[in-house]
């Protein structure tokens, strides 16, 4: 059985050399909590309508004008989107994420 010094040896051989971003990334969502669930929930809309049409990422983002990139961003449910933005994804998967009352 290894000694405690050796073990903590071992481990800072495998150490990175970078900081961790794990606290200001915690922070960040703690902060950005309440449009972040927002985010994630069209997120969530976007895939199930996606899979039902067997539509890929780079499908939606020929569709919506923008890169399969960014449309990789906002399905990971942490992109802050315009009502532009919004709009498209509604149109091109024909969903409705937004209820408006036109009467009123």
């Amino acid at each position: 059985m290894k000694s405690a010094n050796e073990i903590i040896s071992n481990l800072k051989k495998h150490q990175s050399s970078t900081t961790s971003k794990w606290r200001e990334n915690a922070e960040w969502r703690m902060a950005n909590k309440s449009w972040l669930r927002y985010s994630q929930h069209i997120a969530m809309l976007m895939l199930d309508k996606m899979d039902e049409l067997h539509m890929t990422q780079k499908q939606l983002s020929e569709l919506m004008g923008c890169s399969q990139q960014y449309i990789s961003k906002v399905l990971k449910g942490q992109e802050n989107l315009s009502l532009e933005t919004l709009s498209k994804i509604e149109r091109c998967l024909q969903i409705q994420i937004f209820s408006i009352n036109h009467s009123a």
